[in-house]
């Protein structure tokens, strides 16, 4: 696969509708690298990609260990498991993006202590109100994110959502717009993070206000 060409239509899209959206808003890509081995992550960090998600902590360990030459800048997006997070921290990942609850937040800063590391988090909103998904919901989302900032080796950066599982583009646009004004709203206490948008819907994200993008499919496949 051509993966060049294929980052640069995807440049290209999200560039167009930025400058339509916001000229001002800067877009980063964190493309998911869950489903493609590590020739596939060499292929995207040769053409400039630096930052890349995983939502297996099994997978983020062995992907990160046989990629340790190379500087990359590694997000967990998945569903943590407590039994999990130690194994994460070791990992040191710039970003674990699916702080799904203050008390998940209280499990991952009590190991972040013992093991005397700072780490940056988003928290997950569950913009949605869907069952199927994780997250705080809308209407605690701000009280849950303040009594996280507290945690001392916890440093929440932002937000992420994932958009609602439908077709229709009314609802999907709900759910961002939903994420978006809690982002707003949580600026004055520095956060800069708002994560929403994958492979499928990562057009209505921009729009909505979107600054960061998890690209999987859409990147690797083609």
């Amino acid at each position: 696969m051509n993966y060049e060409k294929r980052f640069d239509e995807v440049l290209q899209k999200i560039e167009k509708i930025r400058l339509q959206t916001n000229e001002h808003q800067i877009i980063k890509i964190v493309a998911i690298s869950k489903y493609v081995d590590i020739n596939a992550i060499k292929a995207l960090y040769s053409i400039g990609q630096r930052a890349f998600g995983e939502n297996k902590v099994q997978d983020l360990k062995q992907k990160s260990k046989q990629l340790e030459d190379l500087p990359i800048e590694w997000h967990f997006v998945g569903r943590l498991q407590t039994n999990k997070i130690n194994s994460l921290l070791e990992i040191k990942p710039s970003l674990i993006q699916s702080i799904d609850s203050y008390q998940k937040a209280v499990e991952v800063n009590k190991r972040a202590e013992q093991k005397k590391i700072k780490q940056n988090i988003l928290l997950q909103i569950n913009s949605a109100k869907e069952e199927t998904k994780a997250g705080v919901m809308p209407e605690t989302a701000i009280e849950e994110y303040l009594k996280i900032k507290e945690l001392k080796n916890l440093i929440p950066k932002g937000v992420m959502s994932i958009g609602a599982h439908t077709t229709n583009q009314k609802d999907i646009i709900k759910s961002f717009e939903t994420t978006y004004n809690i982002f707003e709203q949580l600026k004055k206490y520095r956060a800069s993070i708002c994560s929403m948008g994958m492979s499928n819907d990562f057009e209505l994200a921009i729009k909505c206000g979107s600054n960061m993008l998890r690209l999987g499919s859409i990147l690797f496949k083609g």
